[in-house]
């Protein structure tokens, strides 16, 4: 049974400012870039791409905004906590608890590309010290699954 992790779940303007918060409290700035960034990162219910988080913030500054610059904001979110990178879809999907550390397990659709996390800290608790045993420090597991959603499977 699937250790459970309590955490705040959070949406829209809470969902901001608590990244903002997140953000600055890591000693780093809330730029308008950045916002602007994640309010596209937010708005996604799938994992999306440095680049088309480039073009939808492009659009919306009406300008081209590059993908590299894009990336390496994603980078400082996903160091932060405030997103998390879907390894096998090189993609990024907003991290709903940003205030929260843990491991999630990712659950993601190969058909309709939809993403979803639970908490096996059991599971992840089990990784790391796996990692350790071999010798390794800071481990940290990155555990993806996939398959069909509810929707698609039916």
């Amino acid at each position: 049974m699937a250790t459970r992790h309590n955490h705040h779940e959070h949406s829209g303007d809470k969902l901001l400012a608590e990244a903002a918060t997140v953000l600055t409290e890591a000693g780093e700035q809330w730029t308008t870039m950045r916002e602007d960034v994640f309010k596209v990162l937010a708005a996604q219910g799938r994992p999306v791409s440095a680049y088309d988080i480039a073009e939808d913030v492009g659009k919306a500054r009406g300008k081209r905004v590059a993908a590299n610059s894009v990336y390496r904001i994603l980078d400082l979110f996903v160091r932060t906590n405030l997103a998390n990178r879907i390894e096998s879809a090189n993609a990024y999907l907003v991290n709903s608890h940003p205030g929260c550390r843990h491991d999630c397990i990712f659950l993601i659709c190969d058909d309709c590309g939809q993403a979803d996390h639970f908490d096996d800290d059991t599971l992840t608790d089990a990784l790391r010290k796996a990692g350790r045993a071999h010798g390794y420090r800071d481990v940290r597991p990155v555990v993806e699954l996939r398959g069909l959603c509810r929707d698609c499977a039916a």
